[in-house]
């Protein structure tokens, strides 16, 4: 029996975390918890424990998931102090630096994590950093954890509000490229569906290449760009359009958020 997993704040991430690890056969006990006991029946009937009880989940529990709103993390920690001591916890907020929970709780080893939406459908880039007191064989269990859910990787912490901005944010950019060529493909006749679902698979094949062949982008678009042909025509188009400079500050615009938000909090990075 593998280590019992809790995950405080079973919301729409707290939520896919545990339908990833009940969807891989995690051999272990998993408990959600959450205020609104009732959201959680779903949870129940897939396999997990629920509780409104965040100390009992905790106590119960070797590995703990924090997926509280980052506004809710001091909270949760002073709540749980005692029970997480010793323990393993990692945390799905974004910008709460790794020195604000050493500081709440300084006997638990702690991970800070930043996955997407598409854990969901365990299709997340999920980075992670640990604290000094993290050992080779925590790593292992995070690690054998995060990658149900997709792809994850370790970062240096100086990363993590880049990676937010980038990935964490991501998929509400992709979402408006995915509803952009929806409305083409509406606009030259066709059916909404048709329109919709090519676009989506063609932003989720183009992905894979990139993730299997690890060939650069440039060179994926010049395999379907040729003389005088149709995409070399669009692609002229979109050259002109500025969405390159506009995705570049989005992201440095959601990264400077980051700061922005300890700064309104009194939390420093390091």
């Amino acid at each position: 029996m593998k280590d019992g997993v809790a995950v405080i704040g079973a919301g729409v991430i707290g939520g896919a975390i545990v339908k990833s690890l009940l969807k891989s056969r995690y051999d272990g006990k998993i408990t959600a918890t959450r205020r609104n006991i009732e959201k959680l029946k779903e949870l129940e009937k897939l396999g997990a424990t629920i509780t409104k009880d965040n100390k009992k989940a905790a106590k119960e529990s070797d590995i703990i998931f924090v997926c509280v709103k980052p506004n809710d993390v001091g909270k949760v920690l002073k709540e749980i102090s005692k029970e997480i001591e010793g323990k393993l916890v990692i945390s799905t907020a974004a910008t709460i630096p790794l020195g604000f929970y050493k500081k709440m709780a300084p006997k638990a080893r702690f991970v800070r994590t930043m996955p997407n939406v598409a854990l969901l459908v365990q299709e997340s880039y999920t980075a992670y950093c640990c604290d000094d007191d993290v050992n080779s064989e925590d790593n292992g269990k995070v690690k054998e954890i995060l990658d149900v859910m997709g792809i994850c990787e370790e970062v240096e912490e100086r990363y993590m509000d880049a990676i937010t901005a980038l990935s964490g944010s991501g998929p509400g950019y992709i979402s408006i490229i995915i509803e952009a060529l929806m409305y083409a493909g509406l606009k030259v006749g066709l059916p909404r569906d048709i329109s919709l679902y090519s676009s989506a698979q063609t932003v989720l094949g183009t992905g894979k290449l990139v993730l299997e062949t690890r060939e650069h982008v440039a060179k994926i678009k010049d395999m379907v760009t040729t003389p005088g042909g149709t995409t070399i025509e669009a692609i002229y188009e979109l050259e002109g359009s500025q969405i390159r400079p506009a995705l570049m500050r989005a992201v440095e615009e959601a990264t400077k958020k980051c700061q922005k938000i300890r700064e309104t909090w009194g939390i420093n990075q390091a």
